[in-house]
C-alpha cells in the first residue's frame, strides 16, 4: 500500500495532464475524468498487480473503463504509471493518434477493452472475471461505472449475471457525481437508491466517499475479503473535481477549458 501523501501527488499531475491535453485537443471529457482520477491513481499506483514494461503479462489484474468518454483519465494515469511518454498525452483526439476520443485496445498498451458505448462495460468485466474462475487464474478485475450509465438495462442484466456466477474476483467502482451530459443525473432517470439496488442484486455493496484514499484503499481490501459475492463500491464523487470553476457544473461534461481556463486550472492543481 502507498504512501497516502504519494497518491495525493499523483493524483493532482493526473489532474495537470487531464486539463492539458484535452485544453490542448480542444474537446475532451474533462468533468467525469476528473472525478474517476482518484479511484484511477488508487488502483494503479497502489493496489492493481500490473507491469508497465509488460503490458500482457500473465496473472495481471485486468481494468475496464466502462465509462469511456473519461479516457482521459485512464491516459493520464498510464502515462503516469510508465506505460508510455507523458509527451504523447498531447496529440489526444488528433489525427493517427494513439489517444482516441474513447479508449482503443488494439493501440494503446494497458488497455483491455475499447469502450465508450455506454452500458457494456460490465458485461465484459464479468466476461474477465468468469475466465479467471474457470481456469483457475489469481487476477482480479477492476471496473469504472458512471451514474448516468447505470440506467442501461444491460448494466442490470450484467449485475445480476455477477452475482449468479458468485464473481468475487470481480471489484466495481460507481463514479457517482450525480451529473450527465444532459443535466442532473437524478433529475433525467433516477438512479437511487444504489445502495438497496445493488444490494438486491446480490452484490457485497461498500459506500465511500471517491476522493478520500484512506477510505478507497480500506474499500478494496473489504473487498478481496468478501467471498461468493462481487463488490461494488458506491463512490460518492464530485464532476470536475480540483478544478473550482469545473466542480458540479454540467457544462464541463464535454467541454475543453479555453487557454485562460487551462491557465487558471493549472495554479490550482500546482
Amino acid at each position: 500500500m502507498k504512501d497516502i501523501s504519494f497518491l495525493k501527488e499523483k493524483a493532482k499531475e493526473i489532474r495537470r495532464s487531464i486539463v492539458s491535453m484535452i485544453a490542448e485537443a480542444k474537446s475532451g471529457h474533462p468533468g467525469g475524468s476528473l472525478s474517476a482520477t482518484d479511484i484511477l491513481t488508487a488502483l494503479y499506483f497502489s493496489e492493481m498487480n500490473i507491469d508497465p514494461a509488460n503490458p500482457k503479462m500473465e496473472g495481471r489484474d485486468r481494468f475496464v473503463l466502462s465509462k469511456g468518454h473519461a479516457a482521459p483519465a485512464i491516459y493520464a494515469t498510464l502515462a503516469e504509471r510508465g506505460y508510455f511518454s507523458k509527451d504523447e498525452l498531447l496529440t489526444l483526439r488528433k489525427f493517427g493518434s494513439r489517444l482516441q476520443g474513447h479508449p482503443d485496445m488494439k493501440k494503446l498498451p494497458g488497455i483491455e477493452i475499447s469502450t465508450g458505448s455506454l452500458g457494456q462495460g460490465l458485461s465484459v468485466a464479468n466476461g474477465m472475471a468468469l475466465n479467471a474462475k474457470i481456469f483457475n487464474e489469481n487476477y482480479r478485475t477492476y471496473i469504472v461505472l458512471g451514474d448516468g450509465e447505470v440506467q442501461e438495462g444491460q448494466i442490470w442484466e450484467a449485475a445480476m449475471t455477477a452475482a449468479h456466477y458468485k464473481l468475487d474476483n470481480l471489484c466495481a467502482f460507481l463514479d457517482s457525481n450525480n451529473l450527465q451530459i444532459d443535466g442532473n443525473v437524478t433529475e433525467i432517470m433516477g438512479v437511487e437508491p444504489l445502495d438497496k439496488k445493488w444490494e438486491a442484486f446480490g452484490w457485497n455493496v461498500i459506500k465511500i466517499d471517491g476522493h478520500n484514499f484512506e477510505e478507497i484503499l480500506s474499500a478494496l481490501e473489504k473487498a478481496k475479503e468478501c467471498k461468493d459475492k462481487p463488490t461494488m463500491i458506491l463512490a460518492k464523487t464530485v464532476k470536475g473535481k480540483g478544478v473550482s470553476f469545473m466542480e458540479n457544473v454540467c457544462g464541463f461534461h464535454g467541454v475543453a477549458p479555453t487557454a485562460e481556463e487551462l491557465e487558471k486550472a493549472l495554479a490550482e492543481l500546482a
